[in-house]
């Protein structure tokens, strides 16, 4: 993401990264999520789900702060995210 200035904490503050899981047959296309995305991580699928509609595919799963805005605007509860797992930062001995 960004900034237009550099935060005072940028460097005590760590950010976490979220999973995105997309339920495809509950989608019906209506883009919020992609929309609404702060980092444009979602875009419209090519194929279509049951209903018909283009459900969102992740195209950037790195990018995903897990805001959950995505999962706070479906209105068809069709998304959401979990915090992805912190990598270990622990020297091996």
């Amino acid at each position: 993401m960004k900034l237009w200035r550099v935060p005072l904490d940028a460097g005590h503050v760590k950010v976490t990264r979220g999973i995105v899981h997309v339920i495809e047959d509950r989608c019906k296309g209506c883009g919020y999520c992609i929309e609404y995305c702060p980092t444009h991580i979602l875009g419209f699928s090519k194929h279509y789900n049951k209903k018909g509609y283009h459900p969102p595919q992740i195209l950037n799963p790195d990018g995903c702060v897990h805001c959950r805005y995505c999962e706070i605007i479906c209105p068809e509860f069709a998304i959401y995210s979990v915090e992805a797992p912190k990598p270990d930062t622990q020297p091996e001995e």
